[in-house]
């Protein structure tokens, strides 16, 4: 399904560039953004639920990917427990890093592997560095990204999957870090393409194509984004019940109060 949708993606591009020519489509390259079209993420309907392999990879795609550019600063480890990771395995990744703490009883800071509590770490050190190796431009935090983006995760999906070569018309610096995705707002993008046939091996075995691997970092960024999506699901379809339960006993009670009332027939005799 979604290499189906991946195909209809790339239609819709094809006649921006056809279409315009010169000028024109410089103007809209600057003011127009492609839509991202509606892709079938199994978690969007109202009784579906998360689908867990997937964040599970996506996790994968983000630590091997996207992590050495990209920060999550309010995801945790403990985050990870119960959902994609049993807390065994939870505990085994945070232990890969190191995270600096203290200071101990000598006053002095130190090392120590990271725990459940500690957040995912962060590429860069502040926000001057990020920008002095990123041509000025700051990668914006993943945590909440599924949420600050018009389309959610399917805009991410769309810009992931996206990248063209530029039409004519339309100078794409490469040189300066430049590269073209009619996703992106002004079409010009600092970021290359990342997802490749093959850059990620799967520890279920599933074949790691580049929309494959698209759709698996959107579906974990989507749930870092709204973690208790499912339990708000939950409630809401409890909440119908009741309310449908209620209704059936206020209409059981309107019926027996005013039954009688309504078919009392009252006569009057001379």
């Amino acid at each position: 399904m979604f290499a189906a949708a991946l195909r209809e993606s790339a239609r819709v591009v094809l006649p921006v560039a056809a279409v315009v020519t010169g000028a024109t489509v410089m103007a809209s390259a600057n003011d127009e953004v492609v839509p991202a079209p509606n892709y079938p993420f199994s978690h969007k309907g109202p009784f579906s639920s998360w689908d867990t392999k997937s964040i599970r990879r996506g996790y994968q795609v983000y630590k091997e990917v996207c992590a050495s550019c990209h920060s999550m600063k309010y995801m945790h480890y403990r985050d990870l427990v119960g959902v994609a990771y049993n807390e065994k395995e939870a505990k085994f990744l945070a232990e890969q890093i190191e995270v600096e703490d203290g200071p101990n009883d000598e006053g002095e800071m130190f090392e120590r592997p990271g725990k459940l509590s500690d957040v995912f770490p962060a590429p860069y050190e502040n926000e001057e560095q990020a920008r002095a190796i990123n041509n000025g431009a700051l990668p914006p935090d993943l945590s909440l990204i599924a949420k600050a983006r018009h389309g959610g995760e399917d805009y991410l999906f769309a810009l992931l999957t996206g990248y063209r070569e530029a039409p004519a018309g339309v100078t794409v610096n490469e040189d300066a870090g430049q590269y073209y995705n009619p996703y992106f707002p002004g079409g010009k993008i600092g970021m290359p393409l990342q997802l490749i046939d093959g850059a990620v091996e799967y520890d279920d075995g599933v074949e790691s194509t580049a929309s494959q691997m698209a759709k698996d970092v959107c579906t974990f960024l989507a749930w870092a984004a709204e973690p208790h999506q499912d339990d708000r699901k939950r409630v809401g379809q409890q909440m119908l019940t009741l309310f449908a339960i209620c209704a059936v006993i206020a209409g059981y009670h309107k019926r027996f109060k005013w039954a009688p009332i309504k078919n009392t027939k009252i006569s009057y005799f001379k």
